[in-house]
């Protein structure tokens, strides 16, 4: 059994509209997944529908977390069990800085695991931790010190949100277009660090219109998700023949968009 397991997945925005269609999907430690789609194809909505995103309903189907259905579950349960989104668009939040957030984001999930008692983590620990991070990903003293997000170029907003991942060590991490917005050297720093992360003890689950990450991030397994659905599985290989021949191959159409990113 995979750590995250999706079983016929439906899910709908607030006026009924079904945007993902019926997903399966397992996704284990270890592990890197790339679901790859055209604009309006449903990808996004899925990672929201998976982190517990309110505005998304889910109408059918299971979304299992280590065997535990979290389906129902509200975001910060599911987060704290060991899920995690990095956004694509990461909203800023004034008057609290990068450290204070990540510091305030590992006590509340050291308490939730600790049955409720409160459990911080020691200073010198956290700095320790905090600053090694900060190495890797080429996050200065200076970013960390700011106010999360706020006024943020988009590539310190993809490396504070891939900093929050080696912080707050979750067990599998959803990346919703992490190459937004990203030029090569710091789309180079990203992947390194998602690269040194995912392992025995983290599994990933990319989502990307384009090749571009995964020259730098290589999946193990490729999904091409068209209009709410997974419509071609395969490994590596599958993404540069999308790069190559396009999304029109696995559509009968030709199209594949959606009412939804």
């Amino acid at each position: 059994m995979a750590l995250l397991e999706i079983k016929n997945l439906h899910v709908a925005l607030e006026d009924g509209s079904e945007i993902v269609k019926g997903v399966d999907l397992a996704v284990d430690l270890g592990e890197k997944h790339a679901i790859m789609g055209p604009n309006g194809s449903g990808k996004s909505t899925l990672a929201y529908a998976l982190m517990g995103h309110p505005a998304y309903t889910i109408t059918n189907g299971q979304i299992l977390f280590g065997g535990e259905d979290v389906t129902k579950l509200g975001a910060d349960e599911r987060a704290q069990r060991g899920l995690f989104l990095a956004f694509q668009h990461p909203h800023a939040i004034p008057g609290v800085t990068v450290t204070s957030f990540l510091r305030s984001a590992i006590n509340a999930i050291r308490k939730a695991r600790s049955g409720g008692e409160d459990d911080p983590i020691p200073i010198p620990e956290f700095r320790k931790e905090l600053e090694s991070a900060m190495g890797t990903l080429k996050v200065s003293r200076e970013l960390a010190s700011r106010y999360v997000n706020d006024g943020f170029s988009g590539g310190e907003r993809k490396r504070v949100e891939v900093l929050q991942l080696a912080m707050l060590k979750p067990r599998i991490a959803i990346l919703d277009e992490t190459d937004t917005g990203l030029d090569i050297d710091a789309l180079r720093i990203v992947a390194g660090g998602v690269n040194s992360l995912v392992g025995a003890d983290m599994g990933a689950l990319l989502i990307t219109h384009y090749q571009r990450l995964l020259n730098y991030v290589e999946p193990d397994f490729v999904h091409v998700f068209m209009q709410g659905r997974i419509v071609a599985e395969g490994g590596p290989e599958l993404a540069k023949q999308l790069e190559a021949e396009g999304y029109e191959m696995f559509s009968s159409n030709g199209a594949g968009g959606g009412e939804a990113a």
